[in-house]
C-alpha cells in the first residue's frame, strides 16, 4: 500500500503563481493571447500535477486578476496585475 502526502499544489495559490510562471515562460503570439496548453501540458506532465489543482489554480489566477481567460477557452492573457507578478 502506498501512502501519498499532500501535493505541492493541492493549494489553489501555489498551482495558480506555477501557472502565472508557464505562461511567461512562452512568447504570446499576435496580441499577446497564450494558448492554454502552453501552460496546462508542463503543469499537468512536467510538474505531475492533477486536473482539480490545474483547474483550481486557472480558476484563483482569474479571480486575483492575473490571466483572463477568453470566452473560447482556447487561450489566456496576462492582466496588469498578472503582468506586475514579474515586473
Amino acid at each position: 500500500m502506498k501512502f501519498t502526502g499532500d501535493s505541492l499544489y493541492s493549494d489553489p495559490e501555489t498551482a495558480s503563481r506555477r501557472l502565472v510562471e508557464h505562461a511567461q515562460a512562452f512568447e504570446p503570439i499576435q496580441d499577446n493571447p497564450i494558448y492554454i496548453e502552453k501552460i496546462n501540458g508542463p503543469f499537468l506532465f512536467g510538474d505531475k500535477a492533477t486536473p482539480a489543482e490545474y483547474s483550481a489554480g486557472l480558476k484563483y489566477a482569474i479571480e486575483k486578476g492575473w490571466l483572463q481567460l477568453h470566452e473560447s477557452g482556447t487561450f489566456v492573457k496576462f492582466t496588469p496585475a498578472g503582468a506586475d507578478l514579474f515586473a
